[in-house]
């Protein structure tokens, strides 16, 4: 049976969009890869970062929305974005967040690794886990972070639900991942393949509130597909037992299906291909704003309305 292989991409909402790009490639130190706009909302950024070039497993994106209020994590989202460091990294990403006044949480201790918790401007929960044997291709550097210490992508991503059997089986059966454990609430899942992006925790939480939309909530996880023809075998699979899908969407870089898990939460399924230097070289990802063909003919007034990010 064909599975997804790992986290292709996660989605989140932002507020104020300088605020935003400020923090990821400055703060964070991650490659500002994709300058566009929303395909829904053409008078919205569209944000994508990630590594040098874009690599499924490393890629965050931001629909940052200005003056939006600020949404409320809960049941039926993902919730908590956990990036992968070198071990050696820990130290440096601790005096780091000291020294630019952010404040943290931990690290703690999870199925045997050392947790380090921030969370965004907006609210996002992010997480960094030092891990060994991370790719050291496509490492994206600043002057202030520098391979040796630098994100390499996502470890996993952490989704709160109110009963995690029907999520589990879902995981299990068409999306390539078993489950080898918990602690207390927090029940992990993960492809046993080396790489980014193979681990996936269910936080079941029966107890609390349900989730709202908005500033510092995600939107959507994305599950990497390799192909067309293997997205198509997922798509039927996830079809007979149900559930209700998307046709599949160009998004430019990637071809999207979309549909929500048993407890809500909104999954998306992305191919591999094209990738982002489908209309820009690798050399200046992310420097012009790109726009879907529909709007190229609006382009004067989409960048009217866009507030400028230098």
């Amino acid at each position: 049976m064909t599975h997804a292989s790992g986290i292709h991409h996660i989605t989140a909402i932002a507020s104020d969009p300088k605020t935003n790009y400020d923090f990821y490639t400055k703060l964070l130190g991650l490659r500002f890869i994709k300058k566009t706009v929303n395909f829904d909302d053409p008078s919205t950024y569209h944000f994508y970062f990630g590594d040098k070039v874009g690599s499924p497993g490393t890629i965050l994106t931001f629909f940052p929305y200005p003056g939006t209020p600020q949404g409320r994590p809960g049941l039926g989202q993902a919730v908590e974005v956990t990036f992968a460091i070198p071990k050696t990294a820990f130290s440096f990403w601790l005096d780091r967040f000291h020294q630019k006044g952010i404040q943290y949480q931990g690290p703690e201790d999870r199925f045997g690794d050392k947790v380090l918790r921030i969370s965004d401007p907006d609210g996002l929960m992010l997480e960094f886990v030092g891990v060994d044997d991370l790719p050291s291709e496509n490492v994206w550097t600043t002057d202030e972070i520098s391979a040796d210490v630098a994100i390499r992508g996502f470890h996993s991503v952490t989704l709160w639900v109110q009963g995690y059997e029907k999520t589990a089986a879902l995981l299990n059966e068409h999306l390539g991942f078993h489950a080898v454990g918990n602690e207390e609430s927090r029940f992990r899942f993960t492809t046993g393949k080396k790489g980014l992006g193979q681990t996936v925790d269910l936080r079941c939480l029966p107890e609390i509130w349900s989730g709202a939309p908005g500033a510092g909530t995600i939107h959507h996880v994305a599950w990497r597909i390799g192909g067309d023809k293997e997205e198509g075998h997922v798509r039927a699979a996830l079809a007979r037992q149900g559930l209700n899908l998307t046709p599949v969407i160009d998004r430019n870089y990637f071809h999207s299906v979309y549909f929500r898990e048993p407890n809500g939460v909104l999954f998306e399924l992305a191919t591999d291909n094209p990738g982002f230097a489908v209309d820009e070289p690798v050399d200046t990802l992310g420097q012009d704003l790109k726009l879907p063909a529909q709007y190229e003919q609006h382009r004067e007034a989409i960048v009217a309305v866009l507030p400028p990010l230098e």
